[in-house]
């Protein structure tokens, strides 16, 4: 594959890495991010270029990923560069928003004379941190057909779910999909924690039947050892249950699961655990045991 000059905007957790796969494809990566010394810092790590704005980092970019918190933070991007991508460019972005955002921008980027993918992503800070991603977009064909070998720098499965808003719808049934299955987890390993099981051979025997589940490989051990201090935030979480709720009241379709394990996930939040891992609703499981 060719090497491309790509605009990465905002190196958060899940960014800095990904950013990091590009370069070492032998793309030519120019960074920038809200946070005062964070571009120069993945710079001197990484070798790539670090740009004080984001009009700095796009110009002459061939593709411009976006890693970012929320509608808002996206939408400040857009109104920073368009005026300013290359034309025929291809803005790609894998942060998790509204899908109505999405469409929004996506006809903003088209008419400036480029293209919008949004590629919300799945696999936490590991994912990234592996290259193995999970990427779910939306957008024309023929734009997804020339990003989708640059997105393989650290996506392991990469797929065209439809046009511009369909990563994101699928990133929300993504999200419905796991947050129950974390509270059950939390539920189950309190369980066998208080009926005096060793939990950890609990947890090996799961792994081998019906229950098996990637939070169940990847999150129990540290649930159980109550480390939170990694991976997707409470806060994060929250926020992409506040899409979904908001997306299936415009369906009419009821999310009673999805509203309870929000709620509980505000609990945890108040107990001081809004930057903790969202896999902390094993210790809102826990307290609730004790009082």
């Amino acid at each position: 594959m060719s090497a491309s000059k790509v605009a990465f905007i905002g190196i958060g957790r899940m960014g800095w890495h990904m950013a990091g796969h590009l370069v070492k494809a032998g793309h030519l990566v120019t960074v920038c991010d809200a946070v005062d010394g964070m571009a120069s810092k993945w710079a001197a790590e990484f070798g790539g270029r670090a740009a004080s704005t984001a009009v700095d980092a796009v110009h002459g970019a061939d593709f411009v990923i976006t890693s970012l918190p929320a509608d808002r933070e996206l939408r400040a991007v857009a109104d920073e560069i368009l005026g300013h991508m290359a034309t025929g460019a291809i803005w790609i972005d894998h942060s998790t928003t509204s899908a109505d955002v999405a469409r929004e921008i996506a006809s903003r980027v088209a008419e400036s004379g480029a293209a919008f993918i949004d590629a919300p992503v799945s696999g936490g800070v590991d994912g990234a941190k592996n290259g193995t991603l999970t990427v779910m977009a939306g957008g024309d064909e023929a734009a997804f057909a020339r990003s989708e070998a640059v997105i393989a720098s650290y996506g392991a499965r990469v797929t065209l779910m439809g046009s511009s808003g369909a990563g994101q719808i699928t990133k929300m049934t993504n999200q419905i999909c796991v947050i129950g299955l974390c509270q059950a987890l939390a539920e189950g390993l309190d369980f066998a924690e208080t009926a005096g099981l060793d939990v950890s051979k609990v947890i090996h025997v799961m792994l081998q039947g019906s229950s098996a589940s990637w939070q169940m490989a990847n999150r129990a051990e540290r649930m159980l050892a109550g480390e939170y201090d990694y991976g997707f935030s409470n806060t994060l979480m929250r926020k992409d249950i506040g899409l979904v709720l908001e997306e299936a009241r415009n369906m009419n379709i009821p999310l009673p699961v999805t509203a309870m394990v929000g709620q509980m996930l505000s609990e945890v939040a108040a107990m001081g655990g809004a930057n903790w891992d969202w896999c902390s609703l094993m210790e809102r499981q826990r307290q609730r045991r004790v009082s």
